[in-house]
């Protein structure tokens, strides 16, 4: 068994898509850093450490009978045992893990750029059983309220939780609004298509600004989140947390 000492720890809960489970350089002042007095490090196939990183589902049982009680939390001047806690490696990707006492991975973190190094270095220096991904499970499908990783490449952290509010909007939009508030908000992204825009069904309109949301994020895409946003008490609050202010 190979154990890390001192990692820097800063969980993002419930987060299926490893695009959201941000690294070292994105972490903020106001996450809440904890760190693991202890943390069992594991070697995976390629195959399950995307598996891990990128899905909330039961992690293999041989994994979690070797990770076992393995890792401790530091809480002021006390060790906690946790269940099922480790840091994985696939030899190029590094990620931390809780299950909260589950079998899924319901807790992930990335590691500070010193504690990345010391795992590379441990694999060099050590030999490890590689733990592999036995059962087959379908390919994952991404949808607009688990975007396509494509969708969010190069953005920042706020961008990204941004777009996902967008697309949230959108989803609501898709649902509930009626022809003239697609065709209108469609007109809001596009003003210079009004004339088509007004010519389109319901379901053409929607996919259409769909389709073209989907490629980066710019002002356009911040004015259109701003405004769809506006008035719905829920979606403005989760502006507000990545802006520390009030919808305009």
């Amino acid at each position: 068994m190979v154990h890390i000492r001192d990692v820097w720890v800063n969980w993002f809960e419930g987060e299926e898509n490893g695009y959201n489970v941000c690294d070292f350089f994105e972490w903020r002042s106001d996450d809440r850093i904890e760190v693991l007095d202890q943390a069992i490090l594991i070697k995976v196939s390629q195959e399950l450490y995307d598996y891990i990183e990128n899905h909330l589902s039961d992690l293999p049982e041989d994994l979690l009978e070797a990770v076992h009680q393995q890792s401790y939390l530091r809480k002021n001047m006390s060790r906690i045992q946790l269940d099922y806690c480790f840091i994985a490696t696939d030899g190029a990707g590094i990620i931390a893990v809780d299950t909260m006492g589950y079998k899924t991975p319901i807790r992930k973190s990335r590691l500070t750029p010193r504690q990345d190094q010391i795992v590379y270095e441990m694999l060099e220096q050590n030999q490890f059983e590689t733990f592999e991904l036995k059962e087959k499970h379908e390919p994952k499908e991404y949808h607009i309220l688990s975007p396509d990783p494509d969708d969010m490449r190069g953005l920042t952290r706020k961008e990204r939780q941004l777009k996902q509010l967008l697309y949230m909007a959108l989803d609501q939009l898709y649902h509930s609004g009626n022809d003239a508030e697609v065709r209108y908000w469609y007109t809001e992204w596009n003003p210079r298509d009004y004339v088509r825009i007004q010519m389109m069904t319901r379901d053409e309109a929607w996919h259409e600004l769909y389709n073209e949301v989907k490629a980066g994020w710019s002002k356009q895409h911040h004015h259109l989140c701003e405004a769809m946003v506006k008035g719905q008490a829920f979606f403005e609050k989760l502006w507000e947390l990545e802006h520390g202010e009030s919808v305009k």
